[in-house]
């Protein structure tokens, strides 16, 4: 398959609300298999559509020791509990925040095949589940922090991305 290229926040469409598939067919499967070597070749253990430039709703994940597995169209139904655990996103790189999550959700929607699927997930998984279809809503994991935290991840963000810029200027 391929690997794509990784959009950074704040560029579009990071920001905006993915759409729902109508029909899921071979496109669709090709995409989510692009995704998921994505992933593996970022070393990421989630990644959503608008990351890769997708405004859909397509996600991917794989908990560390665990099978991938690629969503369209995901609802999580119910979250239950809460936890704070330390989050980073492809889209951010090399930028971390503890982020409050549900500890156990009930997830809907359609494999990469176009096959109805219904599961809970706990700890890890429920966490990169609830970070990926946040994506799909235009929400980052900053946004999830109180106003003083997410203002200076937003600063840090800032300096790095300055940063990596005067690299690549350099060249």
């Amino acid at each position: 398959m391929a690997v794509l290229d990784l959009v950074i926040y704040p560029d579009d469409p990071l920001t905006k609300r993915a759409k729902p598939f109508s029909e899921i067919g071979r496109d669709e499967a090709k995409l989510a298999a692009d995704m998921l070597d994505t992933m593996h070749a970022y070393e990421g253990v989630g990644l959503a559509g608008p990351q890769v430039g997708v405004g859909r709703q397509i996600i991917t994940v794989q908990e560390p020791g665990g099978q991938p597995r690629c969503l369209l169209n995901p609802d999580i139904v119910l979250r239950e509990g809460q936890e704070t655990g330390e989050e980073g996103c492809l889209s951010f790189p090399e930028l971390y925040a503890v982020v409050p999550r549900a500890e156990r959700i009930r997830v809907i929607g359609f494999d990469e095949k176009g096959a109805s699927v219904e599961f809970e997930a706990a700890g890890m998984l429920a966490r990169i589940i609830q970070h990926e279809v946040d994506h799909l809503s235009g929400v980052v994991f900053i946004d999830r922090l109180d106003v003083l935290s997410r203002q200076a991840k937003l600063e840090e963000w800032n300096e790095m991305r300055a940063r990596m810029a005067a690299a690549i200027r350099k060249g």
